[in-house]
């Protein structure tokens, strides 16, 4: 199929729809009981080291950047979770230190474990994974089944990627440390509360959803989330992932957020896995499976160009001069930057 571009498009149907319910109720209920932690103190506490440029199997046969970071050898064996999305400080305007944000959803579908974030610093190379939850108001809690394909921050703000439902929200002022609780953390095989005490699967930390968009009508897709800080007001981004045709969208939503589509475009590729756009100019993350290289497409001013890629690319996010992603597949899971 020739190449078909950027192409406008009616965003209508991803409008989103603001649905609470009781999310922020279960979160404040937990947050009353559970000391919460900065992320620098995270970060202090990081029990995880990364290696640099470690797994090198994932840039396969394209050139290797200049920077890059493996998951420790754990997390690339590991066939149980799977990183997916990806931001940073830089993309939060508000977050003190230098870090890497991702998400994992977990695989199996027997004992189900939800998703988790992880809190990378790559000034140290350490660190910490934390699960992302759901709390009712009486301050149970439960994992979160969903592939949380992107994630975008914002101020204090999580968006990670439901692909049917829209985008949940997570606060970063929730990041609830278990220690402080009563009873500290419970054993790896529970989660939620069980005998007085507060499980988790053996995370440390966990983190409350505190809202909700919800698509308006059923049929778009939200595999991905970004940003975009050079419009104005800020853009929070979100795609879908098309396989057997090149009629995924992508779309953005002026920040604050209100559900209203700012934009959206064809994207006119298949397998795209991320998308930010930067002062006009697109990037997306394509794949090619988990035996070939994906490549990066930019767009600016109509015109195309085909950058090299690593081996199972995913999300995509901006710092420092370069766009950054990490790779999925076991053996080569890095978060790498390229130049802009």
């Amino acid at each position: 199929m020739a190449d078909t571009g950027m192409k406008p498009t009616d965003g209508t149907p991803f409008r989103l729809v603001r649905d609470t319910g009781t999310l922020a109720e279960g979160a404040a209920k937990l947050a009353g009981e559970i000391r919460a932690a900065p992320i620098k103190d995270v970060l202090a506490q990081a029990n995880r080291k990364a290696v640099r440029k470690g797994a090198p199997e994932a840039f396969g046969s394209m050139p290797k950047p200049s920077v890059w970071y493996a998951f420790d050898q754990g997390d690339q064996e590991t066939a149980d979770w799977y990183p997916q999305g990806l931001t940073c400080g830089a993309d939060s305007g508000t977050i003190p230190v230098s870090v890497f944000v991702a998400t994992w959803y977990y695989r199996p579908e027997e004992g189900e474990r939800g998703i988790r974030v992880t809190f990378l610093s790559p000034s140290t190379l350490k660190y910490r994974h934390a699960l992302l939850v759901e709390a009712a108001p009486d301050g149970s809690y439960k994992p979160i089944d969903i592939h949380a394909g992107g994630v975008a921050c914002y101020g204090d703000l999580l968006y990670v990627a439901d692909t049917t439902r829209g985008l949940r929200v997570f606060d970063l002022n929730n990041v609830l440390d278990l220690t402080s609780a009563q009873a500290g953390v419970g054993d790896g095989e529970r989660v939620g509360r069980h005998g007085g005490r507060l499980h988790a699967f053996g995370y440390r930390y966990v983190i409350p959803q505190t809202d909700f968009w919800r698509v308006a009508v059923k049929g778009a897709r939200f595999s991905f989330v970004g940003l975009d800080r050079s419009t104005t007001p800020h853009t929070l981004i979100s795609g879908e992932y098309a396989e057997d045709h090149r009629e995924g969208r992508v779309v953005r939503w002026n920040l604050e957020l209100d559900g209203e589509p700012a934009d959206a475009f064809v994207m006119g590729h298949e397998k795209i896995q991320g998308a930010i756009s930067r002062d006009g100019r697109w990037y997306l993350s394509q794949s090619a499976g988990s035996g070939a290289n994906g490549r990066l497409l930019v767009y600016e001013n109509g015109k195309l160009a085909r950058r090299p890629f690593p081996i199972g690319p995913e999300d995509l996010t901006a710092r420092g001069g370069k766009v950054w992603s990490l790779a999925e597949f076991r053996r080569k899971r890095v978060v790498f930057g390229v130049n802009l």
